[in-house]
């Protein structure tokens, strides 16, 4: 003899029987799921014949609903219950899709941008909710790409008139980590790269304020600098066996995209990381280098805030240094020279400099891209000279107080 039932959903035994429209059917009196239908007579395109069909199915269910529409409030459903998210938060995202698939912006659309609108609605949700997701989680389980991604969610922002508050880099560095498969030794992990998850974290996000402190995260995207942190935090736990993991093995490890700019974000916190290290005596003595400097990541993130104010001067006198070179000074070449290349200087060595410190300035002051040319002016724009009469209508625009006026036509009086 079989146990009592169970509900599907929710796992509660309350299961009770319910009327409806003079139809049984078992329902969970915790969720409210359905369990069995009662069968109707349909009044839809099976009246003729007299079938029975479930309730569902019924125009009574489907008269307002568009199929479409149908499908993307299921889509919602089902990725609330993949994130794992509370029941608020479904019920949030259920009343933006709602919302969005009536407005004339999204009602014709291609089944593509249809289908990211459904997680457009859930990531808004989260993060207004302060829950913790990022767009490429979203996108990863849309199997969406995330330029289009983007492109729909900035307009429900402007469509729904919705405000989203920015989510934090230190959520973001825990959300991104949180996605590691680097925290259990399996099959595809030895156990020497296996890591403690919190240890890795908290290290993290210690490189990544520090990256933050040293002007390289400003007008930057956050996720490949969050990942080359996550390397070197990696790599600093248990450097003897990792120091010869490079870059895109410890990606592939740890299940994670390689963003383009990422090698370079990785150059740029190691030059930091060893500016600070020529400042320890037992650190100069060992010579270390990009390779070597991981093993003492530990010591420079504790002194970190003395090593980076004695390692950067502050930048006062290499501005008043490049303004008297842009005014021709004879030391102008030398000077222009060092700060121009100074992130291809020895990060041990000394520069060509009174203070021999590197300013802390953001690396586009530093290494300034070359100029892109702008285009030609067209003939009709040669032509204007700026000396061009001025109409007495054109003029009176400009004017705005009575005493303007008064001023004006008694200029014109004179003459």
């Amino acid at each position: 003899m079989s146990g009592p039932r169970k509900c599907p959903d929710c796992g509660s035994s309350d299961i009770v029987d319910d009327a409806h429209y003079a139809q049984n059917q078992l329902v969970c009196a915790d969720c409210g799921f359905v369990l069995t239908e009662g069968l109707l007579t349909t009044t839809f395109q099976d009246e003729e014949h007299l079938q029975e069909v479930t309730y569902s199915r019924s125009t009574g269910q489907n008269e307002q609903l568009s199929r479409c529409t149908q499908r993307g409030i299921k889509r919602v459903q089902d990725l609330c219950k993949v994130l794992r998210l509370p029941a608020v938060f479904e019920d949030t995202a259920l009343s933006y899709f709602q919302r969005a698939i009536k407005h004339p912006s999204f009602h014709l659309v291609r089944l593509e941008k249809k289908e990211i609108l459904v997680g457009c609605c859930v990531f808004v949700t989260c993060r207004q909710h302060n829950w913790p997701l990022t767009m490429g989680t979203i996108c990863s389980l849309l199997y969406a790409d995330k330029e289009l991604f983007a492109s729909v969610y900035l307009a429900v922002l402007k469509e729904l008139e919705l405000d989203v508050p920015a989510l934090s880099l230190m959520d973001l560095v825990k959300t991104h980590l949180n996605s590691f498969k680097l925290f259990q030794s399996s099959a595809s992990i030895p156990a020497r790269f296996a890591e403690d998850k919190d240890k890795m974290v908290a290290r993290t996000i210690q490189i990544v304020e520090l990256a933050s402190e040293t002007w390289l995260v400003t007008g930057r995207h956050p996720i490949p600098i969050v990942t080359a942190a996550a390397y070197l935090a990696w790599q600093s736990l248990q450097p003897a066996g990792r120091l010869s993991c490079p870059f895109p093995r410890f990606c592939k490890l740890a299940g994670t995209d390689l963003p383009p700019p990422a090698h370079l974000r990785l150059k740029e916190l190691n030059d930091i990381l060893l500016r600070m290290a020529s400042q320890l005596a037992w650190l100069r003595v060992l010579q270390v280098d990009k390779k070597t400097v991981v093993k003492h990541i530990g010591d420079l993130l504790q002194h970190r805030h003395f090593l980076v104010k004695s390692s950067f001067s502050s930048g006062d006198a290499e501005a008043s240094s490049a303004t008297a070179a842009g005014q021709g000074s004879e030391s102008s070449p030398r000077v222009a020279g060092c700060a121009g290349q100074a992130e291809g200087c020895p990060p041990g060595g000394k520069q060509k400099s009174s203070t021999g410190q590197r300013p802390l300035l953001p690396p586009c002051l530093l290494n300034p891209r070359k100029r892109l040319r702008t285009a030609a002016p067209s003939p009709a724009e040669q032509a204007i000279t700026g000396d061009e009469a001025i109409s007495d209508s054109e003029i009176e625009q400009y004017l705005r107080s009575q005493e303007e006026m008064r001023e004006f036509r008694k200029a014109q009086a004179r003459h």
